[in-house]
């Protein structure tokens, strides 16, 4: 069985520092279900591909069965050797470990940033669900996934297609990232996993899953499937992801907001923000808006007073957020013509998601800073790629203002939630960029009193296709 790496950052040699083996060797490593090989089809400066191919021994597999599973022709006659199964993903954890949990002493730095990867899988099964299932999978994570399905018999091309398929994977993300989804999802579609399944299995799913799988639209079937469909320890891991991945993430969101709202109080900046945005979407002509992480909906609010919105949706993970939303905006009191404009729908920023289509223009204030940069870059493929609105407006602190604020010193964030903040030149850059790949214009627009030196506290991008 066989996976393929490969990447297109300059120097693209550099993935040999990732995954911590050198692109002019050859590399063996020994596993419990035969030998490992790591090498390099290609390694240049433009484009290097890294290869895992797992050589497994199929005599080996059998040892320590029962006589008579020994006899069954099944253990000796299989697809093991060929397609990509559990056994890849212990090679993973295993010849990729430090590459998986994210550490490179040579490049720490490129261990935490977002690089173009593709992952190819020549031959991996799907028997449920088919092509369907496998984009299930692998799009909400931001994949542009390609799959090509295998004939059963290329000489007897009437058989038919296989459950077999060619699988390529692309994304824009952390190497760390693209190893989890593969260790976790390749067992997924193995109905014949050869390992027992235990307490420890949960343990890996929730330490390899943890930074994505609790907010995939699908985590339910992959818990079921990755735990072969044991009731007991489903359940047991699915109640962990939910009260690890944020022990109570309503209750933090809201801390965090009054935390961001009592710095910028004083000079009234949050009412400034939203009405500009207002303001800016009206100057656009836009008519049905969709808010990106709407939180308790004051942006919403807003919004509805003017009827020039005819639609308008607000989006948040957090079911609280919404319900807090439904209770300040009264939605059960308004009018019939008022609700039919208004609506809340529970969803993460970083899956694809059909409901997110037919915007004139999508929102985002003060939510880019929230992500990690893995998950940044998954939302701009969402956003630009696959929901495509005509305007899109983001809002972000400025960090040059903060020491304008009496409570923060120099270099303090504004939020402890606040993966980043960027400077105007830093965000000016990451908007150009955006445009450009995406086919956008962008212009930029201060937010707040304009300091000489510092500028404003909150800078706006407005992204126009």
């Amino acid at each position: 069985m066989l996976l393929t790496i490969t990447t297109t950052h300059s120097p693209a040699t550099d993935l040999g520092y990732l995954l911590h083996k050198h692109p002019e060797k050859c590399q063996a490593f020994e596993l419990s279900c035969g030998l490992a090989h790591v090498y390099y089809p290609e390694a240049n400066s433009t484009r290097c591909t890294a290869a895992l191919l797992v050589d497994i021994d199929p005599v080996n597999l059998v040892r320590g069965k029962s006589k008579q599973q020994k006899n069954t022709i099944d253990h000796y006659v299989n697809d093991r050797p060929y397609v990509a199964s559990s056994f890849l993903s212990v090679a993973i954890a295993q010849v990729f470990r430090t590459a998986l949990s994210g550490q490179c002493k040579a490049l720490p730095e490129l261990a935490e940033t977002a690089i173009p990867l593709t992952a190819n899988l020549p031959v991996l099964a799907c028997r449920h669900g088919g092509e369907n299932f496998l984009r299930e999978l692998f799009q909400p994570l931001g994949y542009q996934v390609t799959t090509k399905s295998l004939e059963l018999d290329e000489k007897f091309p009437d058989w038919g297609d296989s459950y077999y398929f060619s699988v390529k994977l692309e994304q824009t993300i952390r190497l760390s990232e693209l190893l989890s989804h593969l260790y976790v999802l390749i067992p997924v579609l193995d109905d014949e996993k050869h390992y027992w399944i235990g307490d420890d299995e949960v343990d890996k799913l929730l330490r390899y899953g943890e930074r994505w799988l609790a907010n995939h639209p699908s985590r339910t079937q992959i818990t079921k499937r990755y735990l072969k469909r044991q009731g007991y320890l489903t359940r047991l891991a699915l109640k962990q992801l939910t009260e690890e991945d944020n022990p109570d993430p309503d209750a933090q969101e809201a801390a965090h907001s009054q935390e961001e709202e009592k710095v910028e109080k004083p000079i009234s900046l949050n009412q400034q923000r939203l009405e500009t945005v207002r303001d800016t979407l009206k100057a656009k002509g836009a008519k049905r808006i969709i808010d990106l992480g709407c939180g308790s909906g004051k942006l919403l609010r807003l919004l509805l007073q003017d009827n020039s919105f005819e639609k308008i949706t607000g989006l948040d993970v957090s079911y609280r957020s919404l319900e807090i939303a439904q209770e300040r905006l009264h939605i059960d009191r308004l009018p019939k013509f008022q609700q039919d404009r208004l609506q809340l729908i529970q969803g993460s920023l970083t899956y694809r998601d059909q409901r997110l289509q037919g915007y004139d223009a999508a929102t985002l204030i003060e939510v880019i800073e929230h992500l990690d940069p893995g998950r940044l870059a998954t939302l701009e493929r969402v956003l630009f790629e696959f929901t495509q609105p005509q305007t899109v407006l983001v809002t972000t602190p400025n960090i040059e203002y903060n020491i304008r604020f009496n409570t923060l010193t120099e270099g303090k964030l504004r939020h402890q939630d606040h993966r980043f903040e960027w400077t105007r030149k830093e965000f000016q850059h990451w908007a150009n960029t955006i445009a450009q790949r995406f086919n956008y214009t962008v212009e930029f627009q201060a937010i707040g009193l304009e300091d000489l030196l510092v500028g404003s506290p909150t800078q706006m991008a407005i992204f126009c296709r």
